[in-house]
């Protein structure tokens, strides 16, 4: 199944959109005042948008914990191995717990292909050129795959190392993968990222010795931004580590199931 956002906003050319006001550069100020002379509007993206969103995204998580579902927002760069670490994760636990994945994308149904021949429940996201789900698009495809029949909901977010970190999908936990070919620095460049995580995935440590690639530093990078998050090396192509990324997300399903018992 393939499912396409429409996000409602259309803009005509005379519509300009700026950042919060409080952002902008005296440069910028005098190209706002200049349009305004003329007539075109202005339009400032306000911190109340992701306010809002925030909103939703509890909401979302109020549902999933009534209906008993663990949401795992999984992001990454594109390349990093995102759908093939997917695919072992549900070999891992597949004879646990009813499995159903979110793939979304800008276009194509290559990765829900490729999730449905593993027997997990699976549905294409469309973002129509959004470069990331935000709560409210991750509700509509919640209620796209069905939640009935599901235990763990991991939604496959578009592969960007920048807006997808911006918005709170609802789910309970967020991961992301890195992989070794991208470099060990990447903690340094993309900080939000690595921020809002609680598991990082260190992927394809296969071709460590190819790269120039500082396991050690890259662990210290992470803790610097975020001290809290797990940091765990695997490579999906041969399956080590997936273990280990598997038992972690069993106690992470079970605390959200069962908080009592934990």
């Amino acid at each position: 199944m393939t499912f396409t956002f429409s996000t409602g906003i259309v803009l005509s050319p005379l519509f300009v959109v700026l950042p919060q006001a409080g952002t902008l550069a005296g440069g910028t100020l005098s190209f706002v005042n200049s349009l305004t002379l003329i007539g075109i509007k202005i339009l400032e993206i306000k911190q109340s948008v992701f306010a809002s969103n925030d909103r939703e995204a509890d909401e979302v998580r109020r549902q999933l914990k009534e209906k008993g579902v663990f949401l795992l927002n999984l992001m990454s760069s594109p390349g990093s191995g995102k759908t093939t670490t997917l695919r072992r994760t549900i070999e891992a636990l597949k004879d646990e717990m009813r499995i159903g994945v979110m793939e979304a994308d800008i276009d194509s149904d290559v990765d829900a292909k490729a999730i449905a021949e593993t027997g997990a429940k699976s549905i294409q996201l469309h973002t129509g050129g959004m470069c990331h789900l935000d709560a409210d698009m991750t509700r509509q495809g919640l209620e796209g795959l069905g939640l009935e029949d599901v235990d763990l909901a991991i939604l496959e977010n578009v592969g960007n190392l920048v807006c997808p970190a911006e918005f709170d999908t609802g789910a309970v936990k967020n991961a992301m993968i890195l992989s070794v070919p991208e470099g060990h620095d990447k903690p340094l460049k993309y900080p939000l990222m690595f921020t809002v995580c609680d598991v990082v995935l260190v992927n394809k440590i296969d071709v460590m010795p190819y790269f120039d690639f500082d396991m050690e530093k890259c662990k210290e990078y992470i803790r610097m931004r975020n001290p809290e998050a797990k940091v765990i090396p695997i490579c999906a192509r041969t399956g080590e580590g997936i273990d280990q990324w598997a038992d972690w997300l069993r106690t992470q399903v079970a605390a959200w199931k069962n908080p009592d018992k934990q």
